[in-house]
């Protein structure tokens, strides 16, 4: 769902996803009704002596059930921070810090493949976690001499609710994200920890294997208990553990495989020109069974038209209209030397089903993305179908083939 930025911490953005403003005050509501129990276990445990009277009444378990899930979700962001600033110091980019429906993610730019760097990133986050925990803990116990006489008791009762609740959760929310359920922290450290001795690629196939493994333990359990969150959670987990097992591989099998390997030439495509009709247009996509044609004009490329630019012209009027009047200039292009990964990559990012392949010529220094068309060759269009079949071909044969006679070695 779409999210915004609130602000930045150490120049990283902090963003808030939609889906954060329904589960706040779920959270809310969830630890307002607790209040009562959570209280006795704190009383018992801990002899906070808190008054259980002057935490239920009126709106107070509302109030407090919303400062507590505030402080949790900071909890959160310092957990996720933890991972973010570890990994730049290591020189991996974070595009942003983002608050969601299941607690927080950083988004890395590139995820690393030394099992040092990625165990060191993994645990920073849980460990930042128990400090906020035990942080929260000692401001639960100090809290009555520097506050006291200084707020009325039962504003102190609330407080110290609050950070017993937060140094509680904390250390909780440390525990749980280290389950080794990839590609949950724990699940992470099991991949450092397995690819000390074989390949990167390996390592997180089995990874995520465990991980599904407890996804799918985890979504029976929150059935048999009935709790929805849990069964989202093993859902999250199960998905993302196949999402970047699929990606880890895709990336080993394409080590060294350039867009030209894969692409389909510019010889092999169907193109237009700037004046062929709409009509045409649309009979030739029903015809040659196509949804995108290249726009070409005395042999270069100037654009692309889809089935979706022929549809905004109505059919009694496509006779009238040309191609040159619908089609996009705003194109996404590669080079045909660029790696195959930074094409899947760029598809994945823009949602896109398909990429130009330009050649800009010598002298021109045009780069992937370049919207100067009039200096540009096409030599080749990238689509994921053309990347799914390379990707079936290697897992099969080992080999690229004709397309780049390049033999793949095995994994040790």
């Amino acid at each position: 769902m779409k999210s915004f930025r609130i602000g930045s911490l150490f120049g990283i953005p902090i963003k808030l996803d939609l889906t954060f403003l329904l589960v706040l005050p779920l959270f809310a509501y969830l630890i307002g009704i607790q209040i009562e129990s959570v209280t006795d276990i704190l009383n018992e445990i801990w002899g906070a002596g808190i008054s259980i009277d002057a935490l239920t009444g009126g709106m107070t378990p509302w109030i407090l059930g919303t400062i507590a899930a505030i402080g949790l979700f900071v909890g959160v962001v310092c957990h996720e921070l933890g991972h973010s600033l570890t990994a730049q110091r290591y020189g991996f980019p974070i595009e942003s810090i983002t608050l969601w429906l299941f607690g927080g993610i950083a988004a890395f730019s590139e995820m690393p493949e030394d099992w040092r760097q990625e165990l060191n990133i993994a645990i920073a986050g849980p460990i930042v976690s128990v400090l906020v925990g035990i942080v929260s803990y000692v401001a639960f116990v100090l809290s009555p001499d520097v506050l006291s006489g200084v707020v009325a008791p039962e504003t102190l009762d609330g407080i110290r609710f609050v950070l017993g609740y937060l140094a509680v959760l904390n250390v909780a929310l440390a525990i749980f994200n280290m389950v080794p359920a990839f590609p949950m922290d724990g699940g992470r450290v099991l991949r450092a920890l397995l690819a000390r001795s074989q390949p990167y690629a390996r390592a997180t196939q089995q990874a995520a294997g465990v991980g599904k493994i407890f996804a799918v333990l985890m979504g029976l359990f929150g059935l048999l208990v009935m709790n929805w969150l849990l069964i989202g959670i093993a859902l999250f987990v199960y998905i993302g553990a196949s999402s970047e097992s699929q990606q880890v591989t895709m990336k080993a099998a394409f080590q060294d495989v350039v867009v030209s390997d894969i692409m389909t030439p510019a010889t092999d495509l169907h193109t237009v020109s700037t004046d062929t009709s709409v009509a045409e247009l649309v009979k030739r996509m029903f015809s040659e069974r196509h949804t995108g044609y290249p726009v070409l004009e005395n042999g270069r490329l100037v654009g692309l038209v889809t089935l979706s630019d022929a549809r905004e012209i109505k059919p009694v009027e496509r006779d009238a209209y040309t191609v040159d009047e619908v089609m996009s200039t705003d194109l996404k292009t590669i080079s045909p030397d660029s790696d195959a990964m930074t094409a899947i990559e760029q598809m994945q990012r823009d949602n896109i089903g398909r990429l130009l392949v330009v050649d800009s010529g010598p002298g021109h220094g045009m780069e992937t993305g370049s919207q100067d068309y009039q200096e540009q060759d096409l030599v080749g269009l990238i689509s994921r179908t053309d990347v799914m079949t390379a990707f079936n071909i290697i897992q099969k044969s080992g080999a690229m083939g004709p397309m780049g006679d390049r033999e793949s070695q095995p994994a040790d």
